[in-house]
């Protein structure tokens, strides 16, 4: 049995890269510390000392890689009230400065997400951008959120005549992109969606953060289907998403469906046992034959000029003898090859350039909202299906997550449920969002929405429920028509998950974890009871799941001994009693609960100043220890 206190900081980024470091090359570590000339030696020739080698910096590099490494002390609280289904949903919405919750999901999430998608600030000059603090990132949250009255970091827009118009923007993204590669899956992708204005420094920055050898593709979407012909140059009628791989070599493009006029290309003219083809040419733009070749029945057959010969001699009688080659109805067609159908690939190849005819425009996107009789209540959303081929071009599948940390409208949640509707899949979806306010002069202020999570959020509610309403209309029909004529059923909408659990980033529930560095004395006498007034008892259970590296989607059962309330997380594997006065009752009942849910592993956590008293704490510890349970933690 192990008995530890709990760190209420989130995952610690540094010491992680140092273990990796020890882990690969224990021998440049001397007393604790690296040794960067032994390192600097095993590495050799790899090292670059050239003052002139090409590099990207600018100003606050420094400080933006430093802010991405100092753990957060802060919470996520729960918001039942706010939430969907809150007892069996797997989606998380969370409110909060993006940063400070990357950090938070650090140890829970790390590794673990297949797609990333983000529409962060386009840097217009109009944009928002996040005024990171150095020293108290959770501080300037609430200030920015006006939670707290000192208004020392006003929302602000980022001017061309701030001095640092580009620098600002790179200091935003770069901490934020840091932290996102570490909750990518080996499998996993990002897509960013920019406009020319920072596409250039966007892939500098992503070219250092993910690897330039991940760099995936520079997709353009089409993203307006008119002219602006009062436009000083050319009508700007395109975004960029930029798309790298967690690691390339492993992440594979899922191939799109052929459509149906692709399908219409194959038929089978002459009855082939290997069904439907299409003729495609015997000869290729590169190569090295030339040569012709004479078939069976008399017909000699060159590449054209220019071109070479795709099949060798072997190959080329092979098909000959399968009657593969075609030489038209008549016979006297040039000679191509048959491509049947049951032989290629199941999709194709998807390309970079992607129209609005295929994934949709910026008016379909508003329309998308006026559906939902939210119409003009935010600007410049993005349509459902540019998102839903990004998520199925990642091969997301079940149970796989979808991370937005700027959410926005939700349009990537809304996406999200439509596929699972469409392909009877559950994946699940993390939308993160600053809660910025709504200015009162705009149409969502008007509608009753004060900030941007409560149009994502609503969003979510009104979609989910008409993307069900749909699904269960379509279910009942083919349930009707599988009476009569069978077929494959559908996705039964019971099965469809549009709930989302909200949480809210905030302070430490407990005030041990955030000590007043200007009065430690009365920080001291506070930890005495060191819950932060006015949290929940639920309040504190998430915090140690978010710190333990707990999805926060488990399921919680609460449980009585005596009138002490056990918190049972995850069928057992975490239980938690943060009652005071705790005697050995608490640890029978725990036994019991062990016994009874027979987890592989129970770790058990209770309030350090909660015990009875020390005899009481001991013989708790023992009963534990002596039944197995693995592990004892005090907060």
């Amino acid at each position: 049995m192990v008995e530890k206190t709990l760190n209420g900081k989130s995952e610690d980024l540094v010491a992680d890269n140092i273990q990796v470091i020890k882990d690969c090359f224990p021998e440049v570590f001397s007393e604790g510390r690296i040794d960067f000339n032994k390192l600097r030696t095993i590495l050799g020739e790899i090292i670059d000392e050239d003052e002139e080698r090409y590099n990207f910096t600018w100003w606050g590099k420094l400080q933006a890689i430093h802010l991405a490494q100092i753990p957060s002390v802060g919470s996520l609280r729960p918001a039942q009230q706010e939430s969907k289904d809150w007892d069996t949903t797997q989606n998380l919405y969370i409110e909060g400065d993006n940063l400070e919750v990357l950090k938070l999901l650090q140890k829970t999430y790390h590794s673990g997400i297949k797609m990333i998608f983000i529409d962060p600030p386009y840097n217009t000059g109009n944009d928002f951008v996040y005024p990171d603090d150095y020293k108290d990132s959770i501080s300037n949250y609430k200030t920015l959120t006006e939670q707290e009255s000192e208004d020392q970091y006003p929302l602000t827009t980022n001017t061309e005549t701030s001095g640092r118009f580009h620098t600002n923007w790179l200091n935003m993204m770069y901490p934020r992109l840091r932290l996102a590669r570490n909750l990518l899956c080996k499998e996993g992708v990002i897509f960013i969606s920019i406009d020319d204005g920072e596409v250039g420094n966007l892939r500098k920055l992503c070219d250092e953060v993910f690897g330039e050898v991940n760099f995936v593709s520079n997709l353009i979407w089409e993203k307006k289907y008119t002219r602006a012909n009062d436009a000083k140059w050319f009508s700007d009628n395109h975004d960029h998403i930029l798309c790298y791989a967690k690691n390339k070599e492993i992440f594979r493009v899922k191939q799109l469906p052929r459509s149906d006029k692709q399908i219409a290309a194959y038929s089978n003219p002459d009855n082939h046992p290997k069904g439907k083809w299409k003729a495609t040419p015997l000869h290729a733009k590169s190569g090295s034959n030339t040569s012709p070749y004479t078939f069976r029945n008399g017909v000699t057959w060159s590449p054209p000029a220019g071109t070479y010969r795709r099949f060798n001699d072997e190959s080329m009688k092979r098909m000959e003898e399968n009657d593969e080659i075609w030489f038209g109805e008549d016979g006297n067609t040039t000679p191509s090859r048959k491509s049947f159908l049951s032989e290629v690939k199941e999709g194709v190849t998807p390309v970079t350039i992607w129209p609005y005819k295929e994934v949709g425009h910026n008016h379909e996107a508003n329309n998308e909202l006026k559906e939902l009789d939210m119409a003009g209540v935010f600007q410049n959303p993005k349509p459902t299906r540019l998102l839903e081929r990004m998520i199925y071009l990642s091969g997301v599948e079940d149970q796989d997550i979808i991370l937005d940390f700027f959410s926005g409208s939700s349009t990537t949640a809304h996406a999200a449920m439509a596929l699972n509707a469409k392909d009877g899949s559950k994946c699940k979806y993390i939308m993160v969002q600053l809660p910025e306010n709504t200015d009162e002069n705009s149409e969502a202020y008007k509608a009753g929405f004060n900030n941007i999570c409560e149009i994502g959020k609503e969003r979510i509610r009104r979609a989910g429920d008409k993307i069900k309403a749909e699904l269960t209309e379509k279910y009942n029909e083919q349930q009707g028509q599988m009476l009569v004529s069978g077929g494959e059923e559908a996705m039964n909408p019971d099965d469809l998950d549009i709930g989302f659990k909200v949480f809210k980033l905030d302070s430490s529930n407990l005030r041990k974890w955030q000590p007043d560095a200007e009065d430690l004395d009365a920080s001291l006498f506070d930890s005495v009871d060191n819950f932060v007034e006015g949290r929940t008892e639920l309040d504190m259970v998430y915090e140690i799941m978010l710190k333990y590296g707990i999805d926060l989607t488990l399921p919680i059962e609460e449980f009585k001994s005596g009138d002490k309330t056990i918190f049972s997380v995850g069928l057992g594997a975490l239980v938690i009693c943060l009652d005071n006065d705790i005697s050995t009752g608490v640890a029978n009942k725990i036994v019991e609960l062990k016994n009874e849910l027979n987890p592989e592993v129970m770790r058990a956590v209770f309030r350090d100043t909660g015990f009875k008293d020390d005899s009481a704490k001991t013989n708790t510890k023992e009963i534990l220890r002596t039944n197995g349970v693995d592990e004892i933690v005090s907060i």
